[in-house]
């Protein structure tokens, strides 16, 4: 017995060894380079964004119900704003209001790269107007900042990348690859008029890029526990996206009188069980490439953990899902978002209606989602039926590849405290359309993003710091000399 002892404590001693050896040694950054001048007024690009802020470029499902004057405006604007721009890149319109701009590069051996946005924006959520410190559509430049819808979803990449490419002519720059810029016009609603004909179109003409650069996450700043410095995070790939509706139909009545199961009664409990059994919480994919990437730069607790998922995963995994933010990055989301019964207190609801928001992980798909609900509710009585613009997860871009440094290098260089990182958009962008020309979509906003900015995106007071701002064009004209480097 004594010597199984001893072997015991000599396996645990070599254990907890093991463990602290993968945990010990934390990371510094390096220094980067400084970036190139560029000849950007900060003033005046922020008075052209203001300006951008103004035209009312409202995405709608029904683009009958969309105003195309202000679009057609915008277009307009963005030509007498940017001359040079204008004249010397090829510019074609797509699918009636999307934007293509093609700069010829000097060495036609390398694949094109490809720079997206979008210029429409949300609407503003009706009787909000006056809680808004300056007016949503005015454009103003105050106390700071740009106010209004778009700055930071997303007119201030639209407007950044074309700062850059003006600004980059004016020095008589020429890339040595060709540079591509689509500009969407539905991003808000799907993207199937904008980017996806803008996708069809560049597989029509038989392009393949090197990269795709779209909008996604950003630098974060006092929002990851235990890391003081900035973290910019590089979507490699989004979530999918699935809604289910929940039908019980029975007889109604008189609510003096109810049935032993009431329809309302039955989809309630439908609901409860799909959000007691949630569907399974996995660290892997673009959620484990994150966690090994911050994991040197966290303190020596949270290091041990995330250095030891062959020992600690089931542990943490756990502890991930008990905070929304992390949880949404490990699992498939369950999100009951709409109710509906009765159109009076004492009638019962012959028809009960809800339904379910899924964001779907990479490794799960909505016919497994689906699978899933049929599983778990397990009543004949509740209709399960899936809604529109279902869509799987993005396939996920590579990290470990020259497309990927060279962001990453061109984020450092903007942001010199920022640790860099792969990680998962949890919502979904143009990008995943562009999946038939590139293997390299990436997800990133050259901004500072805080925990108070997270309200502000489709939100009242949406606004962005001219001094943030000002760092915009300078990424763009940054990556595209990058891009440009052997």
């Amino acid at each position: 017995m004594k010597k199984v002892c001893k072997g015991l404590g000599t396996v645990l001693v070599l254990l907890v060894a093991i463990v602290v050896i993968r945990a010990s040694g934390s990371a510094q950054l390096d220094a980067p380079k400084a970036p190139a001048p560029l000849s950007v007024q900060p003033s005046e690009s922020a008075e052209r964004l203001g300006k951008a802020i103004s035209f009312r470029t409202i995405s709608h499902q029904d683009l009958s119900q969309v105003d195309t004057g202000q679009l057609t405006g915008f277009h307009q604007f963005l030509r007498e704003s940017f001359p040079l721009t204008y004249a010397k890149l090829t510019v074609e319109m797509v699918s009636e209001y999307g934007l293509v701009y093609r700069w010829q590069g000097s060495d036609a051996t390398r694949s094109p790269i490809l720079l997206i946005a979008h210029m429409d924006v949300v609407p503003v959520d009706p009787g909000t107007e006056k809680a808004w410190t300056h007016p949503p559509f005015a454009g103003e430049v105050a106390d700071g900042f740009v106010w209004g819808r778009g700055t930071l979803d997303f007119k201030q990449g639209v407007m950044g990348i074309h700062e850059a490419t003006e600004a980059l002519l004016a020095e008589g720059f020429v890339p040595k690859r060709t540079v591509y810029i689509g500009l969407g016009f539905d991003e808000e609603v799907g993207g199937v008029l904008g980017a996806k004909r803008i996708a069809a179109h560049f597989a029509a003409l038989g392009l393949k890029f090197d990269f795709v650069l779209d909008e996604g996450l950003a630098v974060t700043k006092g929002m990851m526990p235990g890391i003081d410095s900035p973290v910019a995070l590089i979507g490699i790939a989004e979530k999918g996206y699935l809604s289910v509706e929940l039908l019980v139909e029975q007889d109604g009545g008189h609510s003096s009188m109810p049935e032993k199961e009431t329809a309302v009664g039955i989809l309630a409990g439908a609901i409860s069980r799909l959000e007691t059994t949630q569907m399974a919480a996995a660290i892997d994919g673009p959620a484990r490439e994150f966690f090994d990437t911050i994991a040197p730069y966290m303190p020596f607790g949270q290091r041990l953990a995330l250095r030891n998922l062959w020992l600690l995963e089931k542990p943490l995994t756990w502890k991930l899902t008990q905070k929304p933010a992390t949880n949404a990055l490990i699992r498939t989301t369950t999100a009951p978002t709409m109710l509906e019964g009765s159109v009076k207190e004492n009638v019962l609801a012959s028809r009960a209606r809800a339904v379910v928001n899924f964001r779907i992980r990479p490794g799960d798909t909505v016919q497994s989602v689906l699978e899933h609900v049929h599983a778990v509710v397990d009543d004949a009585r509740v209709k399960v039926n899936p809604g529109e613009g279902a869509a799987d997860p993005s396939p996920m871009s590579p990290s470990d590849c020259w497309q990927f440094d060279l962001i990453e290098q061109t984020i450092r260089e903007i942001y010199p405290d920022a640790v860099v990182a792969p990680s998962l958009m949890l919502g979904m962008s143009d990008a995943r359309h562009y999946a038939p020309v590139s293997e390299h979509l990436y997800r990133f906003a050259p901004m500072m993003f805080t925990d108070q900015d997270r309200g502000r995106v489709h939100g009242i007071n949406e606004r962005i710091a001219t001094g943030e701002y000002a760092k915009v064009p300078h990424f763009y004209a940054q990556l595209i000399r990058n891009s440009s480097l052997d």
